[in-house]
């Protein structure tokens, strides 16, 4: 299987640029790419203000920051072509991916790995319109300080191309966990209706967001409340989750709760938008 040099990434938001980073501290030339190029310039920018934050509270030398800069490569699509592994990282709508792997699927060579940072779609369905394999890599945010990546295979995805995004994973030095092609896979399906359940708490007036999170962080010992994590992660991201998990299971324990459901209506969707449960 093909030696991994030049990584693309499709998609410059928040988990895109993150992504990137991962790759381009790790030493492998990365191209970034979004629907236009200067999305993907803006990337590279607010990957660079993160850096200088972190050589100015000393967590890195600022040698190193330039060397991941040197790595980083704003581009569009047409760079992505060349790319020894292409991870897509773009809009959870399937139907976006789905052009866009098709695209990719045309234009590459045939030895190009496809990944996806997918945190709900499904592999096999991802993969029906093109002629090769696509395998999960999903990435937590923040994606340069969580460790844990999860690697979901589709029906058709070999054993052999696992055990090399696996070991890539670990090299990226990320834990691998192998995950089956379902709706939410393990992180999410647990996750994400804890903070849909959270939200109905909060609707029902039992307690305040800053008491729902005080209650989680110091009675289950979670690092971050429920609601914090929300807005961290993006409501409208948990409300597509929970979506999905309704619609592949049809179990109404998925039902998104009303109050998620308007915050995202009014674009109160966490730290992105500066207003969430919480103002930012």
């Amino acid at each position: 299987m093909t030696e991994i040099t030049k990584v693309g990434i499709a998609g410059a938001g928040t988990m895109g640029r993150g992504i990137a980073q991962v790759f381009a501290t790790a030493g492998y030339t990365v191209f970034i790419s979004d629907v236009r190029l200067a999305l993907a310039e803006q990337a590279v920018g607010q990957i660079r203000k993160g850096l200088e934050r972190m050589v100015e509270k000393n967590k890195i030398e600022s040698s190193n920051a330039e060397k991941i800069m040197g790595r980083l490569i704003p581009c569009e699509n047409d760079a992505l072509y060349k790319c020894d592994l292409v991870v897509e990282a773009v809009l959870e709508i399937m139907n976006i991916k789905k052009e866009l792997f098709k695209e990719l699927d045309e234009k590459c060579g045939p030895n190009t790995i496809f990944a996806t940072n997918t945190s709900s779609q499904s592999l096999t369905e991802l993969g029906s319109l093109v002629g090769r394999p696509i395998i999960g890599m999903h990435f937590f945010n923040p994606a340069p300080i969580m460790k844990l990546v999860e690697v979901v295979p589709g029906l058709n995805t070999p054993v052999e191309l696992v055990d090399k995004i696996s070991s890539l994973c670990k090299d990226l030095g990320k834990t691998p966990v192998i995950v089956k092609d379902a709706a939410g896979f393990v992180v999410n399906r647990v996750l994400i209706p804890e903070i849909n359940e959270a939200t109905g708490i909060l609707s029902e007036g039992l307690a305040t967001a800053e008491g729902i999170d005080t209650a989680m962080k110091l009675g289950a010992g979670h690092p971050m409340g429920p609601l914090e994590l929300g807005d961290l992660i993006g409501l409208d991201v948990c409300l597509q989750i929970m979506d999905t998990l309704l619609a592949e299971t049809g179990d109404p324990k998925y039902r998104a709760m009303p109050l998620l459901r308007k915050m995202v209506r009014a674009g109160k969707l966490g730290r992105k938008t500066k207003v969430g449960f919480y103002k930012y």
